[in-house]
């Protein structure tokens, strides 16, 4: 990697004038690539395309402008294209289904992976005849051993030929990267290592896990069968690689057993890493924290958009980019929106999920609108990609009824009977008709001592808790993540110490938060979310029967996912008024809800089409397996549908004062802006124009600091932002 002469150049260092010899580069790239992807044996395609990926720079003019401009000259791609000679090489050199594929994954190492078909500037197939990139790079006169390479197959019918080649590219893209670092910055290549090997963490997870259930509060009503589940996870961790299920009550422990699993299952089979993904910012951190706590600092990445940058390790910085850590704890919208990722900075971890063993918990709240995609891709990845996938939940959102071929084997012995042992509720649901006003739920609670109320939306939230007593607490995203951090210990505290505490709250405490009220107040909504929020109730069965009590709001209206949530919720309720919360009623809730909303609202962006994913029986799309739309496919999907709202930056106490003063003074980095994030609350995009609001070098930053209030946070009240968001959306 230093300097060797006058030959053809992949990089120059210009604070030394160090050469990285273009051959190198292209050898080792392919070699690290190759090793990404044996383990779902696409590794001769990889080491090809690690090859090829910068054969351009062998044409005269980018050596000329390399040697003359230097570093910062040769990224200006735009200059001289050194990416299509080696796509034009592979579209000419093998089969009509694997030469495009190696194409766009070449074509696309700087700028993302392309669509193949479209207009000549958009599609890629209209671009690499536009002048003669492959005779020119010829022309550099590559050694022969770089332009060899064996005849390749087409992959088979039942592969999904988008998702390989999104796979196949995160090896090439990241190992592309990791290469040139090496060459640039050694101090920084040599800060991702340090992390455990997964291999390792089993006994220590063993006897971490052993000392935190010996200093736990018995539970004996609750302890057998959460001790149960544990032991059915450890046994079902010798399975085949494949598809699992793991079907356990809120409070059964399923976290933790969970984890067992997959760090036993990991072991058994050889896998490299952990990755576990979760639905809501308000819990993973709270997730992270109790896998460090029994795998250790350096065996957990948390990687998510609320995480305080000050709180990173320069390895764990890195190895947010690629996930090259032994245990990942990370958002669904993370995950997913990299799984269908075109740019080439997302796709870069997808190699890592290969050889894992991959966590959905809560998986009831996978999104319905890419329900569908979503689906395919799982199915793929535990089928071709050496790992199994793990949906983890109270309520199962049977998505065999989405994809007939989806079939999980179910981990947790005997769910049905688990389900009735560890109910720990008496529900209770509204007559046909009848409503009540928050004046007399207000009431109610206020003559118990510990009470939480669950509802749909933050104008609901706030209208009860205006009825409650002094002292109470409001939980909503018109709080900013910091904010609720501090309230939920504080209510966790008075709930620890048998003191009064009553809380008003949308469904951000649903999943995950481990309250234990002895009487729970739901509004009327989805099965799903009756169950998460039966479950914030009695969870560790100190007493008989908790209390858990649905009713209907007076007057209200709610939106159309909402209406249809309930309308399918109340059938199986007039099937199952005996026992609500069984497994079949979720199967039929979730069939009914899916077959309400309809074929095209579970794909409502069609990205099965773009990326010609399988159909729902397991077949191939008729028509070109090539004819990919990467890009268009990437920029429609969206875990979250974009609406009308923004987020505004609130001054909530000193370190959120600093951060923002730290921003006025120096502008904007990715470190000052994740510093804002856990200070940031979600509002209609009109407020943040309003005039209690200025934009400080881009972000939109709340100044009326008397609108943030200690109680509720962000009082919107007379101005534009009065949107009636629910904080799941």
């Amino acid at each position: 990697m230093n300097n060797e002469g006058n030959g053809p150049i992949a990089h120059l260092r210009s604070e030394d004038g160090a050469e990285h010899d273009l051959a190198r580069h292209l050898t080792d790239s392919s070699g690290r690539a190759a090793g990404f992807a044996a383990s779902w044996g696409a590794e001769v395609e990889a080491a090809i395309a690690g090859r090829w990926h910068d054969l351009g720079k062998y044409a005269a003019a980018f050596q000329t402008m390399i040697r003359s401009i230097g570093t910062e000259g040769h990224l200006e791609r735009g200059k001289v294209n050194h990416a299509y000679a080696g796509a034009i090489l592979a579209k000419d050199r093998f089969g009509p289904l694997t030469g495009p594929l190696l194409a766009m994954v070449i074509a696309g190492h700087h700028g993302g992976l392309p669509d193949w078909e479209g207009e000549t500037t958009t599609g890629l197939k209209g671009r690499l005849g536009a002048e003669p990139y492959l005779p020119r790079a010829m022309a550099g006169q590559p050694p022969p051993s770089l332009l060899d390479a064996p005849p390749l197959p087409d992959l088979p019918p039942h592969v999904d030929a988008g998702l390989w080649t999104r796979m196949l590219a995160s090896a090439v893209y990241d190992s592309d990267f990791l290469d040139t670092e090496q060459f640039f910055n050694q101090g920084k290549a040599d800060n991702r290592t340090g992390w455990a090997n997964l291999s390792d963490l089993l006994p220590i997870f063993d006897i971490k896990l052993a000392e935190k259930l010996a200093g736990a509060e018995p539970s004996p009503a609750v302890d057998p069968l959460r001790a149960e589940v544990l032991a059915a996870c450890r046994r079902a961790a010798e399975r085949p690689l494949g598809l699992f299920s793991l079907t356990v009550p809120t409070g059964g422990g399923k976290t933790l057993s969970s984890l067992a699993f997959a760090l036993a299952h990991a072991r058994h089979h050889g896998l490299k890493r952990v990755i576990y993904a979760v639905p809501f910012t308000s819990i993973i951190e709270q997730n992270a924290q109790v896998f460090r706590e029994v795998l250790g600092d350096n065996a957990v990445l948390e990687h998510h958009s609320a995480l305080d940058p000050r709180q990173e390790s320069n390895a764990a910085r890195l190895a947010a980019e690629n996930w090259d850590a032994p245990a990942i704890v990370t958002t669904t919208v993370q995950l997913f929106e990299s799984l269908f990722a075109s740019r080439t900075s997302q796709l870069r971890k997808l190699h890592n999920l290969a050889g894992s063993v991959l966590v959905l918990d809560e998986a009831q709240a996978l999104p319905p609108h890419v329900l569908k995609p979503v689906t395919a891709v799982l199915d793929q990845l535990a089928r071709y990609y050496h790992m199994s996938v793990v949906l983890c939940t109270a309520t199962q959102p049977a998505l065999e009824a989405v994809f007939k071929d989806f079939k999980p084997v179910e981990i947790a012995p005997d769910p049905p009977r688990l389900f009735a042992e560890l109910n720990r509720v008496n529900p209770s649901f509204p007559a046909a008709g009848q409503r009540r006003s928050w004046d007399d739920i207000a009431a109610e609670m206020s003559e118990l001592p510990q009470a939480l109320a669950i509802v749909s939306t933050r104008a609901h939230c706030r209208a009860l808790f205006a009825l409650l007593p002094e002292g109470s607490f409001h939980l909503s995203t018109f709080q900013c993540a910091a904010h609720r951090r501090a309230l939920l210990k504080g209510i966790k505290d008075r709930l620890r110490n048998k003191e009064p505490v009553r809380v008003a709250s949308t469904s951000l405490v649903e999943a995950g938060v481990d309250f234990d009220f002895p009487i729970v107040f739901r509004a009327m909504a989805g099965l799903d979310s009756l169950a998460q929020a039966a479950g914030r109730c009695n969870r560790n069965g100190k007493i008989d029967k908790g209390r858990f009590v649905v009713f209907r709001p007076e007057e209200e209206k709610p939106w159309p996912a909402l209406a249809q949530a309930i309308g399918a919720t109340e059938e199986v309720l007039s099937r199952f008024a005996e026992d609500p919360f069984h497994p079949d009623a979720f199967t039929e809730y979730f069939g009914l809800l899916y077959w309400l909303k309809g074929e095209e609202a579970l794909d409502k962006q069609e990205i099965m089409k773009l990326l010609r994913l399988p159909l729902a029986n397991g077949k191939p799309r008729k028509g070109k397996r090539h004819d990919i739309a990467f890009r268009t496919a990437a920029e429609r999907f969206h875990m979250i549908e974009p609406d009308h709202r923004a987020s505004v930056v609130v001054p909530y106490g000193e370190t959120a004062k600093a951060a923002i003063a730290a921003l006025r003074a120096e502008g904007p980095s990715r470190e000052r802006l994740r510093a804002l994030q856990p200070f940031t609350v979600p509002v209609d995009a009109g407020f943040c124009d309003s005039d209690a609001v200025k934009w400080v070098h881009g972000v939109p930053v709340l100044i009326q600091a008397e609108l943030y209030r200690e109680d509720v946070g962000l009082d919107v009240a007379g101005h534009t932002a009065t949107a009636d968001l629910t904080d799941k959306a």
